[in-house]
């Protein structure tokens, strides 16, 4: 398993080769009678039988769940719908849900409507993004049927009982922030004031780029990466996205951007689909001339993930599905892992990749 391809802004560098270890090389049914074999399923009836989970259900008033944030310390879980934002207690789903009603504007469902897009499927407001501003309040936005909106809810300082109530009249645009679309998939990171996102900018969908752009400020500066060059980005696919520090100071900060993308490396007839990791300085002030309002310090490189095949040929697992970053002692050597799957057209199986922990070395 390696990363090729670093990419620097405005050149290509030497490739560089970033090594993971796979997990879960073959897929496998579960032996009961081998303890050694991990477990590979576990089926929602076994764990409803052991009350180690619980379902929540709006009664079909909002659905379409696609964001969460969950505080652990005070027992609550935020729930982000269709024109809905609930509150959970997180310990017993059993207890009445509070919810905040988030519709879109009708004039925006009108407008998105006779745009051509499905009424009932997309002309509402999905909550897609839910990120902690401060301990009182929750940064959140909303597709808004295809016109993105963010604002905040207001939790106040009552830890046994949040006011948890939306501030509708600071709201903001979402452009930059949050895809117009609910089915775009979509990442955003919120660190110290300002909202990293890997999203699109325009209806259409087809604008794509990893925005910066400041949250609860009077300053509008905003970067990105360039538009419409396939060096940068081609047809992404964000994954996930994480702030790992570089070194003791906060100026060495990194965002990272996990995603998949039609890869420019491949040619015409055999177009393939590989999987990225970018990289992006917090403190990036963008660059001079052609690069004003442009990443001066985007980072792009190839994540691979194979298993060795028969004949020395290695099975490459090229499309990233999910992420997850696992803290350690250390904060600036996280251990990341990666569910990937095959575009094979016979199987589709998947496996688990995890990269060392020194990814920051591997992007230098």
């Amino acid at each position: 398993m390696r990363i090729v391809g670093l990419w620097r802004t405005g050149r290509y560098s030497p490739l560089l080769v970033f090594l993971l270890h796979s997990l879960l090389p073959l897929i496998r049914p579960s032996n009961a009678g081998n303890q050694n074999i991990p477990r590979l399923q576990l089926s929602h009836t076994e764990l409803r039988s052991r009350n180690s989970s619980a379902v929540f259900w709006d009664g079909g008033e909002g659905g379409a769940y696609q964001a969460l944030l969950l505080d652990e310390d005070r027992g609550w879980l935020l729930v982000g719908g269709r024109d809905y934002i609930y509150m959970l207690n997180s310990d017993s789903f059993t207890q009445p849900a509070r919810k905040i009603h988030w519709p879109a504007g009708q004039e925006h469902i009108e407008r998105c409507k006779y745009a051509g897009k499905n009424l009932s499927m997309d002309c509402a407001n999905y909550v897609r993004l839910l990120q902690p501003f401060n301990k009182t309040h929750v940064y959140v936005c909303g597709t808004g049927a295809f016109h993105p909106q963010c604002t905040y809810i207001d939790l106040g300082h009552n830890l046994e009982k949040p006011t948890f109530r939306l501030l509708s009249q600071v709201g903001e645009s979402g452009r930059g922030k949050c895809p117009f679309s609910p089915q775009e998939a979509f990442t955003a990171r919120l660190t110290d004031g300002d909202l990293y996102a890997g999203t699109s900018v325009d209806f259409m969908g087809t604008n794509a780029a990893i925005f910066r752009t400041s949250v609860h400020s009077s300053n509008q500066h905003y970067i990105r990466t360039e538009a419409y060059q396939d060096q940068w980005l081609n047809e992404p696919e964000f994954v996930g996205s994480y702030s790992i520090p570089d070194t003791h100071s906060l100026d060495d900060d990194k965002v990272y951007f996990f995603f998949k993308e039609t890869a420019v490396e491949s040619n015409q007839l055999d177009k393939r689909i590989y999987s990225r990791v970018a990289r992006v300085c917090k403190n990036d002030i963008g660059g001079k001339r052609s690069l004003i309002n442009r990443w001066s310090t985007f980072l792009k490189a190839r994540l691979v993930c194979s298993v060795p095949g028969p004949g020395g040929m290695d099975t490459h697992f090229d499309e990233l599905e999910d992420i997850f970053l696992l803290e350690t002692k250390d904060p600036q050597n996280p251990v990341i892992y990666g569910v990937f799957s095959t575009s094979s057209v016979r199987v589709k199986p998947m496996t688990l990749c995890t990269s060392p922990p020194e990814i920051s070395q591997m992007m230098l």
